[in-house]
């Protein structure tokens, strides 16, 4: 029997202005200014220099006229409903920060060296490829972390090409485009897993030789039993000496598990500097925090074209031409007039949410010293600023602040809370950094398992559970103890 049901549901579409407004919160202040440059590039309606009070085009009904087949109208998506004015905090917000001092900023780092990933394209681009394949190519690296590695699988890449970019691709398209990625130097780029990455840096080695031929086979067909070490299993199953496993080991082990990071850690000691998105001074009145937009140019509408606008619509007797003709000045303006909203959007979030640090972590930004750090979480700056917790992550991520004790991400302020046997909660920095040190004076033929850092950890008064000590060495990088055992 068939049965007819009614029901509501409340979706949440984002809208294309919604979606480049969090890529724009996302990125450092280096992109931004790369990405300020490239909108100036291709919207003669936006211009630099000083804001001018917008000219207002005669007549009150042109709006009804072109509203129908404007895509791009700004009722869509308004500025006003992602944070209101009042949430603001009263220190300065404008996109010329400069301090009195202008010595003490001009030592503020600038990167000059090239970056992984342009390390990358660059060779990507000397290969011969299509149009599709270089917008293919430019996406897959631009998903390569740090590491080397690209993490997110090519289905959910596809995906993305064509719900960001417009653009139809295939998984197999894009295996095509990751080869030639994994073909570049450093090798093992490009790589999805630690077998991959081995596998991909074996492969350009001379297999003649025995010890590389074995290593491949090693990692090709039982990568599971050399990651645990079960050495006895290889030696049975291949019918191998112990000499001979040790020359294939011994080969494995001159391989790279992280090849992008060889590049990083490179261009860290010679040109490569952190850019700080933000500036804090410690004066004799308090804090001073300031976004370092020192780059950053200020932006406007183009006078001309608001001229252009208001000519056009002066003329009521429009030919098809001239109706086109206002249609792109229009979206131009439109385009312009947003992107200006959304960069001054950008900054404000960005100095509410660090504000809201700031304050919470305030004893510790007077002297950085890493025992005042208070626990905090990414849903306590959201409560103070009112901002969604995504919208406190995005701004989190890969953001840098100048103190007078250093430079610090803002992923650092972050840590979780653990309770001593006093009730005192502490950071759970804290905790890791007790379990560090624990490994690094370990007697290395009889490491200390989960269980006994749990106990020493309990002895120290830190209410402890054994999965959670697991948790943090992994996030630690630390294996376990069978794979820190030496002979």
């Amino acid at each position: 029997m068939l049965k007819q049901k009614l029901q509501q549901k409340l979706l949440q579409k984002l809208s294309p202005q919604q979606i480049q407004m969090i890529k724009l919160l996302e990125i450092p202040t280096l992109q931004i200014e790369q990405r300020i440059k490239k909108e100036l590039e291709e919207n003669p309606a936006l211009e630099e220099g000083p804001e001018e009070e917008e000219d207002i085009i005669p007549g009150e009904d042109h709006e009804d006229q072109y509203d129908e087949n404007d895509e791009n109208d700004h009722d869509e998506f308004t500025l006003d409903d992602y944070i209101e004015e009042d949430d603001i905090p009263e220190y300065r917000l404008q996109t010329s920060n400069y301090s009195p001092d202008e010595e003490k900023k001009a030592e503020i780092p600038f990167s000059v060296g090239s970056s992984f990933h342009e390390h990358l394209e660059s060779q990507f681009n000397l290969r011969d490829l299509t149009e599709k394949q270089k917008i293919l190519g430019e996406y897959i690296i631009g998903n390569i972390d740090e590491d080397g590695y690209l993490r997110r699988e090519t289905e959910n890449i596809v995906d993305d090409l064509a719900f960001l970019q417009n653009i139809t691709t295939n998984e197999k398209e894009l295996e095509e485009v990751l080869e030639i990625i994994q073909d570049l130097d450093p090798p093992g780029v490009g790589a999805r897993t630690l077998r991959e990455c081995l596998l991909i840096q074996l492969a350009i080695k001379d297999r003649s030789q025995a010890s590389i031929k074995l290593a491949y086979t090693i990692i090709d067909q039982y990568f599971e039993e050399f990651s645990k070490r079960h050495y006895d299993k290889i030696t049975a199953k291949l019918g191998i000496t112990e000499d001979e496993l040790r020359n294939a080991i011994e080969e494995i082990l001159k391989l790279n598990p992280k090849p992008g990071s060889m590049y990083s850690d490179s261009l860290s000691k010679t040109s490569h500097q952190i850019i700080p998105d933000f500036i804090l001074d410690l004066t004799e009145d308090g804090f001073d925090l300031q976004l370092n937009s020192r780059n950053l140019p200020e932006l406007r509408l183009s006078p001309a074209y608001n001229e252009m606008l208001q000519s056009y619509m002066k003329n009521r007797n429009q030919k098809k031409d001239m109706k086109e003709a206002v249609m792109f000045v229009k979206q131009k303006i439109d385009s312009a007039r947003w992107f200006i909203d959304a960069i001054r959007q950008r900054q404000n979030t960005l100095l509410l949410t660090m504000n809201a640090i700031l304050g919470y972590q305030q004893e510790y930004f007077v002297e950085g010293d890493e025992t005042k750090l208070r626990p905090m979480i990414l849903k306590d700056i959201a409560e103070m600023t009112g901002l969604d917790i995504s919208t406190v992550s995005r701004v989190a991520n890969s953001k840098y602040i100048q103190t007078h004790f250093g430079i610090l991400p803002l992923k650092y302020f972050f840590s979780e809370g653990l309770q001593t046997d006093s009730g005192e909660e502490v950071s759970t920095r804290e905790i890791k950094r007790i379990l560090q040190d624990c490994v690094e004076n370990e007697e290395k033929r009889r490491p200390l398992t989960d269980e006994r850092l749990t106990e020493i950890l309990q002895e120290k008064g830190y209410q402890i559970a054994r999965r959670t000590v697991a948790k943090y060495r992994e996030q630690l990088n630390i294996p376990v103890a069978r794979l820190r055992r030496e002979i």
